[in-house]
């Protein structure tokens, strides 16, 4: 089972597609699509993306716990699910993959503070960070071991299928 599965992971299987926008960066059809602030001096203010977060009175904080909150199975990674940006990150979608349920995912790289946020949330230095049902599972690592024991199976047994 481990040796397939080894060669299952390092051979490159192509991860799934998520049926559903992520915030910050994604990608669809090769364009990159972004909801960070551009620094081009050459656009004007009104043309800028506002930052919806600064006036609405909910905190970083608030916005990891509700992600960790709504969303079965929420990742925070490097990159996004199908263009991971570190081979952790891609380990641990590929884990998850094998499950067919839908991954729920923030980019970390692309705010520094949203990383911080999710530090001190969960308590936890490294990423990618795997939340299943509202609680921390931990890295690839622990989800690659989960997978191999059966537990992972067990865990996500009741997560319904991707639609």
């Amino acid at each position: 089972m481990a040796t397939s599965l080894k060669n299952l992971l390092f051979k490159g299987i192509a991860a799934r597609s998520l049926r559903r926008p992520l915030n910050g960066s994604f990608y669809n059809y090769r364009m990159r699509y972004s909801t960070t602030v551009s620094n081009d001096s050459d656009t004007h203010d009104d043309f800028k993306p506002a930052n919806k977060l600064e006036n609405s009175g909910t905190s970083l904080e608030n916005i990891v716990e509700q992600d960790v909150k709504d969303n079965p199975v929420m990742i925070y990674m490097k990159g996004v699910p199908e263009y991971p940006q570190c081979g952790f990150s891609s380990l641990a979608v590929r884990v998850l993959n094998l499950y067919d349920v839908s991954i729920s995912a923030r980019n970390i790289l692309e705010d520094a503070e949203l990383k911080n946020a999710v530090k001190a949330f969960s308590n936890w230095p490294t990423f990618p960070q795997i939340f299943i049902k509202g609680e921390f599972v931990g890295g690839s690592d622990i989800i690659l071991n989960m997978h191999q024991t059966g537990e992972l199976k067990e865990k996500l047994k009741d997560i319904t299928s991707k639609q």
